[in-house]
């Protein structure tokens, strides 16, 4: 019962932060992306990619979280925008804290800022971090039974990215039970079909940011 008891208000403080989060966002007019994945589904590729084909027209700013390392958070900074780190010392997720604190030393003259979660697909699910949109990605290496055995994670998703796409047929991956899956999970989450290595269906991935960045 304590044991309840002490989640319940620590999810209850992410809550009012996450909520002040948005409050500091919305005033100042910047639309926020939380990206979460496994390690290796092409998380920091497609947040490159997605810069650089932004940034001609829009401002971005970077939140990167990792566990010990910079190496995600210099790869983006030399796309010139303006990043911050935040090293969790172990933890398997960023929170609305780190976040917020982190507002304080980002750049928010900005019209997007992207957040890049710790690479899991558990912990980061249950801690709102004050997003607009949290996008998950889903890469075809990993198989294709990842959405019914993490199911939190993509039942908090608004936007599904499957990546590596250029590997269907290649890998033993079922397209159709995925997306049936996701739909069973998450009726209502966008999903972009896309391969950060080749670029097929990025266009649509990028239009779909404008659109928000512009209301």
């Amino acid at each position: 019962m304590k044991r309840v008891i002490v989640e319940k208000k620590i999810l209850e403080r992410n809550t009012e932060s996450a909520q002040r989060i948005r409050e500091i966002l919305k005033n100042k007019g910047i639309f926020s992306l939380n990206f979460m994945s496994s390690p290796g589904a092409g998380k920091t590729t497609i947040i490159e990619k997605t810069i650089e084909a932004l940034k001609d027209e829009v401002r971005v700013s970077f939140i990167d979280g990792d566990l010990d390392t910079d190496r995600d958070a210099e790869r983006v900074k030399r796309l010139g925008v303006d990043v911050v780190q935040i090293n969790t010392s172990g933890a398997c997720h960023l929170d609305a804290d780190m976040v917020l604190k982190a507002l304080n030393k980002v750049s928010l003259d900005c019209d997007l800022l992207i957040i890049e979660n710790v690479g899991n697909l558990v912990c980061p699910a249950t801690f709102d971090v004050g997003a607009d949109r949290n996008v998950v990605i889903l890469s075809v290496p990993e198989g294709d039974d990842k959405v019914k055995k993490y199911p939190v994670m993509f039942n908090v998703a608004d936007v599904i990215l499957i990546n590596k796409i250029d590997l269907y047929g290649v890998l033993d991956f079922d397209r159709d039970k995925v997306l049936k899956e996701i739909r069973e999970v998450k009726p209502k989450a966008e999903v972009f079909e896309l391969s950060a290595k080749t670029g097929v269906g990025f266009d649509e991935w990028i239009e779909y940011v404008k659109d928000f960045i512009r209301q």
